[in-house]
């Protein structure tokens, strides 16, 4: 398999479909073939080698789209960037990586200025603007203008596709290496969950530079639909952009459809989400309510779950809108994470790496053609997570007799208080049910007698109050005793990853500041 063989598919039957629909034009497969062919001629006159890594830091854009796939055209490998690092977390993975090419749009064109006078394999770095061209700066535009069209050297197999970088909020991120096969494989897997078809609309809303987001890309790719870009999220901008480009399918993070949902019956009542026929959501568990409300407002999508990581290329089970019905939402199974995809297998362990039995709570584990290489440069780290062939999530979970798998919690947001195991997700869910309550959060702060209590971090919706003892006895009727928040606090915002992630290690930081614990 390899990454740029959709697109290929898709030059020789429908050349003249549209590609790509950003900022109000459209763009043929024709014409986005040829600007792919010939960026990778250009990277190749840069002196781009095999195997050489080109990073692009960018908003959604159709030259993302581009980068995408013209660096393996050109037998080299992508690094997209995580445009919420800071300046030394950005130069420590173009570092890390080797990373020899740096692209950037017209928004990240300043730190791109930094990151060439610090890093220090970087021999250019391409401006991929509409304005003037900084000094030291080469043009994304007159590089293709003036670029010949390459042959697609077809790399792929297990050759390294990307190195995606994760993590860089408690330290350093690490390099995951994804293989053409990983992707293609997941791609696939989403193709054959009936996502992403000929007649597809899709709409980027998650950061392109996110794997979640590409691998829809390349599912898309595979089989011809239309790309929508959205430069950046926010819930007026997709709401919008799904009423004016008639958008049929989406992927989203539960937070932002909070968020979608409260500004649509606040201020945009008036659009028209008819078209939305699927929504695919993941990055973090959802609760019911959030769960109960979208499929209220987006009442003519069929809903599906896919839960993974970046070292699963991302999935590792998939929900599908035929277990969004009445009967499974009766039975609980509507809430789970599904079941493993296609050739993916997934256990349930204890710490010895025991399969526990069916119902009880342990670490999740996959295998699978989806699972990474390994992470870049760091070997102890690989063999620790890749231990017996399986790749291990740190997610705390369990498998229902019918193999469907329930997250509990991520193992390092678990509360460990007077020895129970408390986990955020089911103490945010029975928050989550209180009308009053927009999001919310749940950590574990330090206590002398029981090493940790529940702390609750809520944002209310607009215009309502509530006291921390109505949150108290509200969870008391749901929860157990020991389960239930002792002490609350209110705020306006939460904050979130640039897909919509909860950082709870924010969250952690002044509680912990001062005292051990064994966990970020």
């Amino acid at each position: 398999m390899y990454i740029t063989q959709g697109l290929h598919r898709q030059l020789q039957s429908r050349s003249q479909a549209v590609a790509i629909r950003a900022q109000g034009r459209s763009t043929t497969y024709a014409e986005y073939g040829n600007r792919v062919a010939r960026l990778a001629g250009a990277l190749k006159g840069l002196g781009v080698a095999s195997g050489d890594r080109v990073a692009m830091l960018a908003f959604n854009c159709q030259r993302f789209l581009e980068y995408y796939l013209a660096v393996p055209w050109a037998d080299a490998v992508v690094n997209p960037v995580n445009f919420r690092w800071s300046a030394a977390e950005i130069i420590y993975s173009l570092d890390d990586s080797e990373t020899t090419v740096l692209i950037v749009d017209d928004h990240h064109k300043d730190i791109g200025q930094k990151i060439l006078e610090q890093a220090m394999t970087l021999r250019h770095v391409i401006y991929a603007g509409d304005g003037p061209t900084p000094v030291g700066m080469l043009n994304y535009e007159t590089l293709i203008a003036n670029s010949a069209a390459i042959e697609d050297a077809r790399r792929g197999g297990d050759a390294l596709l990307g190195i995606f970088y994760t993590g860089g909020t408690t330290g350093f991120p690490k390099g995951v290496m994804l293989s053409h096969n990983n992707v293609s494989f997941s791609a696939m897997n989403s193709v054959s969950s009936g996502r992403c078809g000929v007649d597809t609309r899709f709409l980027h809303s998650m950061p392109m530079f996110h794997l979640a987001d590409f691998a829809a890309m390349v599912a898309l790719f595979i089989t011809g639909g239309t790309h929508v870009v959205l430069q950046s999220f926010s819930p007026q901008g997709a709401l919008e952009t799904i009423d004016q480009e008639k958008v049929n399918e989406v992927l989203l993070a539960p937070t932002m459809i909070q968020m979608m949902l409260d500004w649509h019956q606040n201020y945009g009542q008036h659009l028209d989400v008819s078209s939305l026929q699927r929504v695919g959501y993941g990055a973090s568990t959802i609760t019911p309510v959030l769960l109960d409300r979208a499929r209220a407002l987006f009442t003519s999508a069929e809903f599906a779950q896919g839960y993974g990581m970046t070292e699963l290329a991302p999935v590792a089970s998939t929900l599908g809108a035929e277990y969004h019905s009445a009967e499974y939402q009766a039975n609980g199974k509507m809430y789970s994470a599904g079941l493993p995809g296609i050739c993916v297998e997934i256990r349930v362990v204890d710490a010895q790496d025991n399969e526990v039995p069916r119902g009880t709570v342990g670490e999740i584990i996959v295998r699978g053609p989806n699972v990474m290489l390994g992470y870049w440069k760091k070997p102890e780290a690989t063999a620790e997570a890749l231990r017996g062939g399986w790749m291990h999530t740190g997610d705390g979970g369990y498998m229902d007799e019918e193999g469907f798998i329930y997250i509990c919690d991520r193992l390092k947001d678990m509360v460990v208080s007077g020895g129970e195991n408390i986990y955020s997700a089911e103490v945010e869910t029975a928050i989550a049910s209180h009308p009053a309550v927009a999001q919310n959060a749940v950590i574990g702060i330090p206590c002398k007698k029981w090493g940790e209590t529940v702390h609750a971090v809520i944002i209310l919706k607009p215009g309502v109050s509530v006291s921390s003892d109505d949150i108290i006895g509200h969870c008391r009727e749901r929860i157990a005793g020991y389960k239930v928040p002792r002490s609350i606090e209110f705020r306006e915002s939460l904050p979130l990853t640039s897909v919509g992630k909860v950082q709870k290690t924010e969250l952690r930081k002044p509680f912990w500041k001062d005292q051990k614990r064994g966990i970020a």
